[in-house]
């Protein structure tokens, strides 16, 4: 059986290659445009004095530099009920772990918060060989007042402001979409709880002992720090995919 996929020469391919390159070279630019336009956004003093538990005992935010001028925080999606961590976190995590040693030596700490307790997510990062630092904002108002942890009553009432934008999550089991569910389940709670946690990244600067809040993203606007998705659209058949399909990485059969 032969491909449906267009064929041709290697002259046709070498020409569409380098027409394309011209259009990556674009997005290249572009996307260092946006850079600089995420570092020129103004820096809000952050006042509040937030709590954490760490491996090194009880932290501020302050700690959380741990002596470097910035700090990026990946929201990690893991309720204080949940029994494991949500599984597409889990896929970033997966490819930001071995980042964590070079951004540290460039005056950067990665760092991911969740609000489960902390002996929860050291015994779900044993599980998974991660060795970046992990700390709980549990009991406190971190994950909520930076839009990714929400109460029952904002959901019910669909006052959730997530990705910059007001609207309701699921709240019924019933009419949870069927992937919820799913990823629901293998996290040990329930659509509606699930869904009370979001994913995103956000980040500090440092400077003459003030914290700033400098950037946040959401939602899709983490795709780019997603590694495999990264690999998948370079691939032959890019991403592929009609829902979820991944899995933490140890739920996979051999390969």
């Amino acid at each position: 059986m032969t491909t449906q996929h267009a064929t041709g020469t290697r002259k046709e391919w070498l020409a569409a290659r380098l027409e394309l390159l011209e259009a990556e070279k674009e997005l290249t630019r572009r996307s260092d445009e946006l850079a600089r336009r995420r570092q020129a956004l103004p820096w809000v003093r952050v006042e509040k004095e937030y709590k954490f538990e760490t491996d090194e005992g009880a932290a501020t935010l302050k700690d959380l530099f741990k002596g470097r001028s910035q700090l990026m925080v990946y929201h990690f999606m893991f309720g204080p009920e949940w029994k494991a961590g949500c599984p597409s976190c889990s896929a970033i995590a997966d490819g930001f772990d071995g980042s964590v040693a070079h951004l540290a030596n460039h005056d950067v700490t990665l760092m991911a918060v969740s609000r489960a307790p902390l002996v929860k997510l050291q015994a779900y990062k044993r599980r998974m060989g991660w060795h970046f630092p992990w700390a709980s904002s549990f009991g406190g108002e971190f994950n909520f007042d930076f839009n990714v942890a929400f109460t029952e009553e904002q959901q019910r009432k669909g006052t959730i402001e997530y990705n910059f934008k007001r609207g309701g999550h699921v709240m019924d089991e019933a009419n949870a979409p069927e992937p919820v569910r799913q990823f629901a389940a293998t996290c040990g709670t329930d659509a509606p709880s699930f869904t009370r946690d979001r994913p995103g990244l956000s980040t500090f600067a440092l400077e003459d002992s003030v914290i700033y809040h400098t950037y946040s993203t959401y939602s899709r606007g983490v795709d780019g720090i997603w590694s495999m998705y990264q690999w998948l659209d370079r691939a032959p058949k890019g991403r592929n995919e009609q829902g979820p399909w991944w899995k933490r990485h140890d739920e996979y059969g051999p390969y």
